[in-house]
């Protein structure tokens, strides 16, 4: 996802960087907003799933401490890390998509100075 992420983004640095036309220009901002779009159905996605992750670790980490075994203990160890490694999705997904905003304003004043 990130990768694609990037490899959008260096698209659409690439393209702004030509000469283009009005049209061209507006062609660009659509397909970026598409793109926009899905990664914004994507982000949600990826929130509600941190959500739950989150939440289900709270909820073994609470059985554990309650309840000391060893098998409570490597389920609360496990979604910790998985935990961890959703919320830095998460954070590069949403730093990822307000990059994108910007590019996407960026394109409209070019769009609009002509």
């Amino acid at each position: 996802m990130i990768d694609y992420m990037n490899r959008h983004e260096k698209y659409v640095n690439e393209m702004l960087q030509k000469e283009l036309s009005r049209d061209e220009r507006l062609e660009l901002l659509a397909y970026h907003d598409k793109q926009i779009q899905w990664m914004q159905h994507e982000r949600l996605a990826h929130l509600i799933t941190m959500l739950f992750v989150c939440l289900f670790f709270l909820l073994s980490f609470g059985f554990t401490v309650m309840n000391f075994f060893i098998p409570y203990v490597l389920l609360s160890a496990i979604l910790m890390i998985l935990s961890v490694a959703y919320i830095i999705h998460y954070y590069r997904l949403e730093n990822g998509v307000q990059r994108w905003y910007a590019l996407s304003n960026r394109i409209m004043a070019l769009t609009s100075s002509q």
